[in-house]
């Protein structure tokens, strides 16, 4: 049992030590190679474009369930129009990054480590190396580029969509009053709730993207190995955000 621990956790220092030298050298190539705009431009749509229909539909139903659960309690204290600020201040700060980044986990970054991850398993990655070309300047730098130009753009998205349908729920499904609602909902969502979020989409962004791509160009074992690897990208990266979520808001709130 004691070799066993040792052993998760020789694996786990090493991981992490060849994690930080694969984002030092995404550091390195960005100082000293120019990363391809069309590269960069590609993945921005295979990332952001293709991403927008999932992420639309997670932020509508999810300003809307958390309208409706906050409306039933407000309105026990007659203060149901307040509803909606609630939904604000939330899906700015909170929600908006967190749902955007796991939705967007679950699809790109999957796609990438299987695409990367081929890409290992087929030898193309050291096909790559004959010709002189370093795999993190041509298959990692324009993907978590990428990931972190477009998550605030996601991230925008969710916020707006949620506050939208929690809006058209309340005031005409519940019965909120649509003045008091939009007053409350401007008066308590303040400038840095949206900075906050954003600031956080930004890291979402290269989490994503970083675990993919250490993922697939580390896979082994064949089609069995890319597999594998894909489902640990996305719980590893679901389970990043929620954590480096949790430390960002208490660093945030330092300077609010």
């Amino acid at each position: 049992m004691h070799g066993e621990g040792t052993g998760i956790l020789t694996q786990l220092t090493l991981g992490l030590g060849r994690f930080s030298l694969m984002g030092a050298e995404v550091v390195r190539s960005l100082c000293t190679v120019r990363p391809s705009l069309r590269d960069i431009i590609a993945q921005m749509y295979f990332i952001g474009v293709k991403s927008q229909g999932v992420v639309a539909i997670t932020g509508a139903f999810a300003g809307m369930v958390l309208c409706a659960q906050t409306y039933y309690q407000f309105e026990r204290l007659t203060v149901g129009s307040a509803s909606l600020a609630v939904v604000s201040a939330a899906m700015c700060s909170e929600l908006g990054p967190v749902l955007a980044g796991l939705m967007v986990a679950g699809r790109v970054g999957a796609a990438i480590t299987a695409q990367i991850g081929t890409m290992r398993v087929t030898e193309q990655i050291d096909a790559l190396r004959t010709m002189a070309t370093h795999p993190v300047d041509y298959l990692v730098v324009p993907r978590v580029v990428a990931g972190v130009l477009v998550m605030p753009m996601l991230t925008s998205m969710v916020v707006a969509i949620g506050i939208a349908a929690a809006y058209l729920l309340g005031v005409g499904l519940l019965g909120m009053d649509s003045a008091y609602s939009l007053k409350h909902a401007q008066f308590y969502s303040e400038p840095f709730d949206v900075f906050a979020g954003l600031v956080k989409s930004v890291f979402f962004g290269g989490i994503i993207t970083a675990i993919g791509c250490y993922k697939g160009i580390h896979c082994r074992g064949g089609a069995e190995g890319v597999g594998r690897a894909t489902n640990e990208a996305v719980v590893q990266s679901c389970v990043t955000i929620l954590i480096v979520n949790f430390f960002l808001t208490l660093i945030l709130r330092q300077f609010r």
